[in-house]
């Protein structure tokens, strides 16, 4: 028997997000609308990851050489870049007078996909344990799983 076969591209790919959606407890989505309140970015000491090409973006924005966003702005953990902190456990890069990011436009991918890591998404107490400490968690518009997800898997945290 020949012919073509029955198009069932569309239908497969709605099914296989459903399935994948199946097993999350977000499948209805997540409010979240950043608020630029710097907290995310402040207190807790942490590693904010930083990848050669976001470097170079970032030294660039700053009008500064890579060499020089590496010696002023960076420090080697295990053999990965990540930001330096202050002392009292600040991002190198808030402002506290602002309360704002001095990098927004070109900050890290782990800043970017805040708060859809793996971490705050392993359960809705996780989520509400962040949301506790960030007031854009459950604010805003609703990001479908879809979009979640593609944020979780841009990079692990």
């Amino acid at each position: 028997m020949g012919g073509k076969k029955p198009r069932q591209t569309r239908h497969k790919s709605r099914s296989s997000r459903a399935e994948a959606a199946n097993g999350k407890w977000y499948r209805a989505g997540l409010r979240f609308e950043c608020t630029q309140c710097g907290k995310c970015c402040t207190g807790e000491p942490g590693y904010v990851w930083v990848e050669t090409q976001e470097a170079e973006k970032i030294a660039e924005f700053l009008d500064i050489s890579l060499n020089e966003f590496h010696v002023r702005y960076t420090r080697n953990v295990s053999g990965r870049i990540s930001l330096i902190e202050l002392q009292n456990g600040n991002c190198v890069f808030y402002d506290p007078n602002t309360c704002r990011c001095r990098v927004y436009p070109v900050r890290p991918t782990q800043c970017v996909t805040f708060p859809f890591w793996d971490s705050n998404l392993q359960s809705p107490e996780a989520w509400a344990e962040t949301a506790s400490r960030c007031p854009g968690c459950n604010l805003g518009p609703v990001h479908s799983f879809t979009t979640i997800e593609k944020l979780r898997k841009r990079r692990s945290v």
